[in-house]
């Protein structure tokens, strides 16, 4: 049975954020809050874990993930970015966007488009997911919470438990997520495209 943290949005706990880690780091599967909506979590290079994620959504291998990042001084860790990419990331992170960007060697062939070497990234500014990356000192690993045939757009924490205990390892509560999606920017070529209309503006990208 999933375990159900109560964590405070502007003040988050450290006891919970630090077994949340815990809980992580011994290769669980978390559901957590973000600033566009509820997402499943892991930690990266846990394939154990990520097999759990893709059979909870119903999506195979070719369902690729999204690397949630502190800042833009970590993404550049798993990411290539010029100058031009580099501005616009500056301007637009953290915020609810996912960006589409060409992957460096720290990531594993598995979580790359198997085709183009890219990878999805972002940078919340979710008090809740900046304690938790703190925490770990990692990227979490995350892929939307959506299950196939199902909205899980307005569906309250106590509902992912119920529906989730025997597949999650922790629920995380927090007084309000906003439900919705994040708005997908593929920065790979020369000027943006953008692949998914979400919670993100579009202005800034010329779009």
């Amino acid at each position: 049975m999933s375990q159900f943290f109560n964590i405070h949005l502007d003040n988050p706990q450290a006891r919970l954020v630090g077994q949340t880690a815990d809980i992580l780091r011994n290769g669980g599967v978390i559901v957590y809050p973000t600033d566009s909506g509820y997402a499943l979590g892991c930690m990266l290079g846990d394939v154990v874990a990520q097999a759990r994620i893709r059979q909870i959504r119903g999506v195979d291998d070719k369902h690729l993930f999204t690397l949630m990042c502190r800042n833009l001084s970590e993404l550049g860790n798993y990411a290539i970015v010029n100058n031009s990419q580099f501005r616009l990331l500056k301007a637009n992170t953290p915020g609810t966007y996912t960006f589409i960007l060409n992957a460096t060697r720290e990531v594993p062939r598995k979580l790359q488009h198997p085709k183009r070497s890219t990878i999805g990234i972002r940078v919340s500014p979710h008090t809740v997911v900046q304690a938790i990356l703190e925490a770990i000192d990692a990227p979490l690993l995350s892929m939307t919470l959506s299950l196939p045939d199902e909205d899980m757009t307005s569906i309250e924490p106590w509902e992912i438990r119920d529906r989730l205990e025997h597949m999650v390892d922790l629920v995380i509560n927090v007084e309000h997520c906003p439900a919705g999606a994040t708005t997908v920017i593929n920065l790979t070529g020369d000027t943006p495209v953008l692949e998914r209309e979400g919670l993100g503006a579009l202005v800034p990208f010329g779009l």
